[in-house]
């Protein structure tokens, strides 16, 4: 009899085309087979919905997953479906005929996922509607957002506080990407979890690359990153509307494919562009932090904060939306001090008791911009984990992309001097003016304008000066000191004299990034991926899912395009070895690739791959053609779990195909699917006057039995067992 690891891995493989979990993923999923509560934090991009979907095509019932936005319900569900796995949603964008659809989908018993908001499933009446389905269990995605001290607290997830009570029996379990150990704690206390399991990965993001730019000239500084990306999607994140649209009409006049997005638009603007961005009709989408969890694309090469986040939980998770396929992508932060009043001027006038809460989390955020560390290190230190290695590779810091020339200490030098020359009136901003030669009627009338530092830096931009001065308090070779902030000689001016620790970055009109990215591909083997046959298939990509009215990333991913580009299968069983082609993207789509892929080949007089490494699935059966095949392997006393093996079908639907045979075939004998024992509690259950519906009959049993040996019981009963 086949192991639950692999009926585990069976599924895995049959409908996502994956041969083995990430790490932390099968303790998630053991959670949800074995009935145990489970709060589960793991990065954006890694693997947090299969935690829960695979699960749910393992157990009998309807898994019902909590979700914020009707756009990330219906990605998740269409990506679903085009896995071959029966999922519904139900919420306001539905008409009435798609309702009744779902419902007659939900009764059918052949759903295994239902995606419903979190006000939609606290209800009264829908709690006792989903229970006469039968729950196998809740799990409720961006559960940061039921608490206070989370980055997105949402009131309506407080709400969920009720589930434990609504669904006793039902496991319950908690997945968001970005949680400090506060937010789990609360998550804990909040839904009350018994004795929960808190499987917690690694916040790293080991594919992100992190930079960070003092504002120079927005435009030019993102243009220049964009243009590095010609073609890919991307998104750039502003603090206002109206940023967002100033920003998004500069990029349309330069001639990209941008869109904006903010709360201020009509809904059917936002959920335009939104669908435009998800089906690669606009590659930019230029967005306030309203664009958020709604967003499931998983090509995403490059985040722009074009002003400073509110936080790093709101770094770290914006950030978290490039590259959720595992491919390289670069996240570039672009900020001001200006971008850190506006935030605090903001925050300082809401009257609630999280604003001291956000007020600091806003601090930690400028200092991770301003300090020259390891920006993945510090990412980690904020969420409690240790980075062990000496250097990333992966971050403006580590990679030596800031500017720390042979000018850096000059520099340094340059700027403390002036400091201590102008001494009591050192204030950061005069210190800034007289070094860069201003003007103004205040420096020309002090003493300052007589100095030797006036004007010695006056061929710099005033905002990179200002950025060097904050950087040096930042690494302590200066310090502020009393109510006006003078500037004075840091601690760390006594322990380095010389300066050679100095490391500024700075502002630039262009991204210096070029010369990093030469040595970085000359650092790395030649790709096997033939990027001209990429593209090919990206195209065959697009018109599918533009065939089918759903985003080109549902279709493929970006790893399985790759993939593909690279062993160049040319017969079916070749292309399910592609990395994410399960069995019904195999038989969907799979001869429209490998026709692309041959006369790809051919063209060129390549050979393709032709093995053999899996059997070519035969002709699709029809509905009864299962049922007859199923009858013939139940009559063989074959078990649901080697039926379920054997035919490559749910649990629930040869739960089905047993009670027909049972029933067809005047079986009255429960054995070897159910015992007499079993039967006997279910006649006992029927007979003290109960509804007779699967739940009730369960509840009864106090989970004693699975639906699939209640159903042949019921079976048996009525052939007069």
């Amino acid at each position: 009899m086949p192991t639950a690891d692999s009926n585990l891995l069976g599924t895995l493989r049959q409908y996502w085309g994956y041969d083995a979990l990430r790490p932390l993923q099968g303790d998630a999923i053991a959670c949800a087979l074995d009935s145990r509560d489970s709060v589960v934090v793991l990065p954006t991009g890694g693997g947090k919905s299969l935690c829960f979907q695979v699960p749910a095509l393992m157990r009998d019932g309807i898994a019902i997953v909590v979700s914020p936005l009707i756009s990330l319900m219906k990605d998740q569900v269409d990506a679903l479906k085009a896995n071959g796995v029966r999922a519904e949603a139900i919420h306001s964008g539905l008409t009435l005929a798609e309702k009744q659809a779902v419902d007659r989908a939900l009764r059918s018993g052949e759903v295994k996922l239902l995606y419903v908001s979190p006000e939609r499933l606290v209800q009264p009446a829908f709690i006792e509607y989903v229970r006469g389905l039968g729950v196998s269990f809740v799990a409720i995605d961006e559960a940061h957002c039921i608490s206070h001290w989370g980055h997105d607290f949402r009131p309506e997830y407080r709400q969920l506080r009720t589930l434990r009570d609504a669904f006793p029996e039902v496991a319950l379990h908690a997945f968001t990407a970005t949680a400090t150990p506060q937010v789990r704690d609360d998550i804990v206390s909040e839904l009350t979890l018994r004795d929960p399991k808190v499987i917690v990965g690694s916040f790293d993001r080991p594919n992100l690359t992190y930079r960070v730019l003092q504002r120079g000239s927005l435009i030019d500084q993102v243009d220049e990153i964009i243009s590095n990306h010609s073609g890919e999607s991307g998104l750039v994140y502003c603090i206002s509307r109206k940023n967002v649209e100033d920003l998004c009409a500069k990029l349309q006049v330069k001639g990209y494919r941008a869109l904006g997005y903010h709360a201020g638009m009509g809904d059917e603007v936002r959920k335009r562009n939104q669908e435009a961005f998800s089906r690669d009709e606009a590659n930019i989408i230029v967005a306030t932090v309203a664009f958020g969890m709604g967003i499931d694309k998983s090509n995403v090469r490059y985040v722009i904060h074009a002003g400073l986040p509110k936080s790093i939980e709101h770094y770290q998770q914006e950030t978290g939306r490039a590259g959720r396929d595992g491919l390289e992508s670069e996240c570039w932060l672009v900020y001001s001090n200006a971008d850190f009043m506006l935030w605090k001027n903001i925050l300082e006038k809401e009257e609630s008791d999280a604003a001291p809460i956000a007020l600091a989390k806003l601090e930690d955020m400028l200092q991770f911009a301003r300090r020259m560390q390891c920006r993945h290190k510090s990412i980690l230190a904020y969420f409690g984990e240790t980075y062990a290695k000496p250097r990333c590779g992966a971050c403006d810091v580590c990679l030596d992309v800031s500017e720390a020339d042979e000018h850096s200490i000059s520099i340094a030098r340059t700027i403390i001097d002036c400091a201590r020359q102008i001494g009591d009136y050192a204030g950061p901003k005069f210190t800034m003016q007289v070094l860069a030669g201003s003007r103004e009627d205040r420096v020309l009338s002090s003493r300052a304008a007589q100095l030797s530092s006036y004007g010695a830096l006056q061929d710099q931009d005033e905002a990179a000066i200002r950025a060097w001065i904050d950087q040096l308090v930042d690494q302590e070779y200066l310090v502020k000191r009393g109510q006006y902030n003078v500037l004075a000689d840091g601690p760390r001016l006594t322990e380095d004299p010389k300066l050679s620790g100095v490391r500024f970055s700075a502002v630039v009109k262009r991204a210096p990034r070029e010369r990093e990215r030469e040595r970085k591909l000359a650092a790395k083997p030649a790709s096997p991926v033939d990027l001209k046959l990429f593209e090919k298939l990206r195209a065959l990509r697009r018109s599918i899912a533009d065939e089918r009215s759903v985003p080109a990333f549902v279709i493929l991913s970006d790893v399985s395009l790759n993939d593909m580009a690279a062993k160049k299968p040319v017969t079916l069983a070749a292309l399910r070895q592609v990395h994410g082609i399960g069995e019904r993207k195999a038989e969907d789509f799979g001869a429209q690739f490998i026709q692309v892929i041959q006369e790809f080949c051919e063209a060129r007089d390549i050979e393709g791959d032709t093995q053999v490494a899996l059997p070519t699935k035969p002709a699709r059966r029809s509905k009864q053609d299962m049922r007859d095949a199923a009858a013939k392997l139940f009559a063989a006393r074959l078990s649901v779990e080697e039926v379920c093996e054997q035919l490559q079908r749910a649990p629930s639907t040869v739960g089905e195909y047993l009670a027909e045979y049972i029933e067809a075939a005047n079986i009255s004998d429960p054995e070897p699917w159910a015992g007499i024992e079993i039967l006997e509690r279910v006649r006992f259950a029927v007979n003290e006057g109960g509804d007779g519906r699967l739940k009730s009959i369960f509840d009864a049993l106090n989970g004693d039995a699975s639906y699939i040996q209640i159903r042949v019981c019921l079976a048996c009963i009525r052939n007069g067992g």
